[in-house]
């Protein structure tokens, strides 16, 4: 019969399966932070494209166009459809987006929706101003994306997400409701209107008392590379743990007994 394996073999035998699980997770670790790094380097190349490519001109017929790059519309504000963006901070402060759509001048019905500024969250008793856009004819400028820039949404846990637009809407109260998140589509349904599938970021422009001054991507890669390099570390440590580990294994294997 073969002798049971002693208890310092099978402490060795697990010592190295969990050194090799260990090694493998954090191969699998620094290979997601490298991803990272490339998509970082990718929307920053996207970006930067974008601030170099001449602006585009949103209407009608040219309703789409990539990410990041400039572009305008003319047309007039719909102000009764504005709705506020909650828990957008600016530096620190608690704030507001504003975001109203713009009627194109050129095709009644089709509107693109403008995110127009910040605004500080009042403290009670205070309310906020006058968000109204000037009404008449306007030329708005600013950066296209194609949704509006999401926060987490704890709703989206448990299958609620708050993407609703309160009933009916415009309020008849005339306060532009607020939101954690705005899918166009969401807005689309309860407006009617012919959305364009692009938001605009407004540039810098005098409007109420709203400030333009948008939040970018993380485009940092450096510090990805800096995790995976770290991640690498720690399984090339587990790599070498897991060498020392067999290696005193097989110098302690017992010789095989000898026949007389």
């Amino acid at each position: 019969m073969t002798p049971p394996q002693p208890a310092s073999r099978k402490k060795a035998v697990l010592a190295l399966i969990l050194l090799a699980l260990l090694g493998a997770a954090c191969i699998g670790a620094g290979q997601w932070q490298l991803r990272r790094a490339h998509e970082r380097e990718t929307l920053l190349a996207a970006i930067e494209a974008g601030r170099r490519a001449p602006a585009r001109t949103l209407d009608a017929q040219r309703r789409d166009g990539p990410d990041w790059h400039t572009a305008s519309a003319q047309g007039h504000w719909l102000n009764p459809f504005t709705v506020l963006l909650d828990n957008r901070n600016l530096k620190g402060r608690p704030g507001l987006w504003v975001a109203t759509p713009l009627e194109l001048q050129d095709s009644p019905g089709s509107a693109v929706l403008v995110l127009r500024g910040w605004v500080a969250r009042p403290l009670p008793p205070a309310t906020l101003p006058d968000l109204d856009a000037a009404p008449g004819s306007v030329q708005v400028q600013g950066t296209m994306l194609h949704r509006v820039p999401r926060l987490f949404d704890l709703g989206s846990l448990t299958g609620r997400p708050d993407t609703s637009l309160p009933e009916p809407f415009p309020a008849a109260d005339g306060h532009p409701p607020r939101m954690q998140n705005l899918p166009l589509k969401a807005l689309a349904t309860a407006t009617g209107l012919d959305l364009l599938p692009v938001v605009l970021l407004q540039a810098p422009a005098h409007d109420a008392d709203l400030i333009q001054d948008w939040p970018g991507p993380s485009t940092n890669a450096g510090q990805n590379y800096n995790y995976a390099l770290q991640w690498f570390s720690f399984a090339a440590i587990a790599l070498i743990a897991a060498c020392i580990t067999a290696w005193r294994t097989l110098r302690r294997r017992p010789s095989p007994p000898s026949h007389a």
